[in-house]
């Protein structure tokens, strides 16, 4: 028999990949099992989209490549639930509880009610339609009765499946038709690294998950939805006409897990309202264990018969109720009010607090944010106060308690003028609330500087990741960014799981880092604001680290992107002495301190453009950059301020209001002909 030719075999090699992207991917975000290292994964990726860009014609919609799409949405249109996502009614005491289960007795007349206790996540609900065991939409609980259609952004969630597999509906009784509801929560690791990243970026922080959970979903982004991490749990299975398709609520959730989809695991079956009070007690004291946030427990009658009998109120099903937790805060007294310097250099001043039990855990430290918050609350060190544990976990001072049993402190709380930690200037950028270290070798921002510092889109140090960032750090082998220059093959051999192979490698990737141009140097130096886009202009417009390092703040403002606050922080990072004194060891390293001085044109000087729809030739990046390299500036939103909006196909609400503020309208042959292209 003859041997296949090389374009018969692609397609198995496609589907080939796919399969085992599925695999890994179910084995990491539903499972939390991962059998392989994110190197591996990543490699797998890339050559499914070598082959899929080599051989556009087997690209699928539910290929793991296409989780993110190439063009965010305008605006989200509205779908009617297949039945309503209702709220449910609330329960506060164990005698409300109780009244429940009794009602739910008397209705049915049974004595032994099976019920289904689950965790109430703190999220948003979200419904998916699988459509012949392919994702076709994403909807928002919306009124109840209407949601939005979010599939762009729910395709981007790696525990959600973009297809189920024949085996696994096989294995699970669902039909190739049918509906999942769930919650989509965002995970506390994922939402401290989105608030630090707006911190960074000088936005403000999200009060809470599931705020942020909210507002991701409805970004008009996909990227930005891929990047913060979200995770959804199932918990009903309808049919397309949103009637159930199991006769218990326990059988459905099985059924879920069968297909592949994630379903929390503690949840449990309860042969009376006595297991149900056992369980709801047990989750309040572990639920400062979770990776997310609970405020509760939903308990559900578990036959489906039953359910089906007990009917809704006007509002609520009666075969449900949601079992809340209370507000967990406690009274005690401030001690000392410290300072704990982050990541970012941002100094959060620290209530030290007589300990006091909140929630089940003993609590001696309270956030008090700001300056401006110690100021809008009163507080004084002595002072009695209400300490809560909010959406965000971390405990929060609230209150000041001024009464005959709880007498006012008497000293007064300042910010210091020298960082705690390494003794370097504190500032506060004019119109912003926080005060912040900006020597870039304090010790508390290390660990995040260096992972900054040797990221794939920075110096691309591949192999220093959190592991061995850890370690250099704790051994004090790095203590700035320098010293990865002067690691050796006998530092690196004293760490922990550290080969004499991996070391030379990590050793090779510190040498080809000296080699990248000047804009991933100024990235990799952290200044605050200045993101990959803002290095690149300001190593165009200035052309070595000197003269970057001795421009006024008028002289930055006239960089493209760089207004008063970005000039005001990139003047503050080099009056630094301690930045200085990094810049100068960066140079002995041999790292590139110059690069060439690129001036933009000017046929688009001063003109502000917004790009929406689908261009016949260029993607939106590509547009972007002839429009900067003219001089010109992209926003993303349409204003009076705006000169142009340069329309593609499928242009959306942005074109409405551009024409509605009678903007030039123009498309991708009118831009070229004024580029001279």
């Amino acid at each position: 028999m003859p041997a296949k030719s090389p374009s018969a075999r692609v397609p198995a090699q496609v589907e080939d990949l796919r399969e085992k992207l599925r695999h890994h991917e179910h084995l990491y975000y539903v499972l939390d099992a991962p059998e392989i290292s994110d190197a591996e994964y990543d490699l797998l990726m890339q050559e499914l989209k070598e082959l899929e860009r080599a051989h556009p014609e087997l690209i699928t919609p539910d290929s793991p490549t296409q989780r993110v799409g190439g063009k965010p949405k305008e605006g989200f249109p509205k779908l009617r639930h297949s039945r309503p996502m209702l709220s449910l009614d609330n329960a506060y005491n164990e005698t409300e509880l109780r009244d429940w289960d009794r009602r739910v007795r008397e209705l049915t007349t049974k004595d032994g009610i099976e019920y289904v206790c689950e965790l109430k996540l703190d999220g948003l609900s979200l419904a998916l339609w699988y459509r012949d065991l392919q994702l076709e939409k994403g909807i928002t609980r919306g009124d109840g009765s209407l949601g939005e259609d979010v599939t762009t952004n729910v395709r981007t969630i790696r525990s959600i499946p973009l297809s189920i597999s024949a085996a696994a509906v096989k294995k699970s009784h669902l039909p190739k038709d049918f509906e999942v509801r769930g919650e989509v929560v965002m995970p506390f690791s994922s939402f401290a690294r989105m608030n630090d990243e707006r911190e960074q970026q000088g936005l403000a922080r999200f009060a809470n998950p599931r705020n942020a959970a909210a507002g991701t979903i409805r970004t008009l982004e996909p990227n930005i939805v891929a990047q913060r991490r979200l995770d959804y749990f199932a918990y009903f299975a309808l049919s397309p006409e949103g009637t159930d398709l199991f006769d218990t609520h326990s059988e459905a959730l099985s059924a879920l897990s069968a297909a592949g989809l994630k379903v929390n695991p503690n949840h449990k079956v309860a042969k009376s309202i006595d297991e149900v009070w056992n369980f709801i007690n047990q989750w309040e004291a572990r639920r400062d264990k979770l990776a997310y946030e609970i405020d509760g427990i939903v308990i559900k009658v578990n036959s489906v018969r039953l359910q089906r009998e007990l009917g809704f109120t006007g509002k609520a099903p009666r075969w449900a109720i949601a079992y809340k937790y209370a507000a967990r805060a406690g009274e005690t007294q401030i001690e000392d009010i410290l300072i704990q310097v982050g990541r970012t250099g941002k100094l959060t001043p620290v209530a030290a607090l007589k300990s006091v039990p909140i929630g089940g855990t003993m609590v001696s430290r309270a956030t008090l944010h700001n300056q401006d918050e110690i100021d809008r609350l009163g507080v004084k060190i002595g002072d009695w106060v209400t300490v809560e544990r909010g959406g965000d976990v971390i405990p929060k001072v609230v209150r000041v308690l001024d009464d005959k049993a709880h007498p006012r402190g008497t000293r007064i709380f300042k910010m210091p003028a020298r960082c705690p930690e390494c003794g370097g200037h504190i500032v506060r950028t004019e119109g912003e609330v926080d005060y912040r270290c900006v020597n870039a070798a304090c010790p508390a921002k290390l660990r995040e500087n260096i992972l900054h510092f040797a990221s794939r889109s920075v110096m691309n140090i591949e192999g220093m990741g959190e592991s061995l960032v850890n370690q250099l750090a704790d051994k004090r082998l790095v203590t700035n960014v320098a010293d990865i220059f002067e690691l050796t093959e006998e530092k690196l051999l004293s760490l922990d799981r550290m080969g004499k192979k991996s070391a030379q490698n990590v050793l090779r990737e510190i040498e080809a880092a000296k080699k990248l141009p000047l804009e991933r140097v100024i990235f990799g130096l952290g200044i605050r604001m200045v993101g990959e886009r803002t290095a690149e202009f300001l190593a165009e417009h200035f052309g070595s680290i000197d003269s970057l390092m001795d421009a006024s703040e008028e002289e930055l403002q006239l960089v493209n992107e760089v207004g008063p606050r970005i000039a005001a922080s990139i003047k503050e990072f080099f009056e630094e002495p301690g930045n200085r004194k990094l810049i100068e060891r960066l140079r002995s390293a041999g790292l590139t301190f110059k690069g060439e001085v690129k001036k933009r044109g000017t046929q688009l000087a001063g003109k502000t453009f917004v790009i929406t729809g689908t261009l016949p030739t260029y993607s939106r990046d590509e547009a972007k950059r002839l429009i900067e390299d003219a001089g010109g500036r992209v926003s993303g939103s349409v204003s009076k301020k705006t000169d142009f909006v340069l329309a593609g196909s499928d242009a959306g609400s942005k074109l409405d209001k551009a024409n509605e503020l009678k903007i030039n309208v123009i498309d991708e042959a009118e831009l070229l002909k004024v580029l001279g292209k």
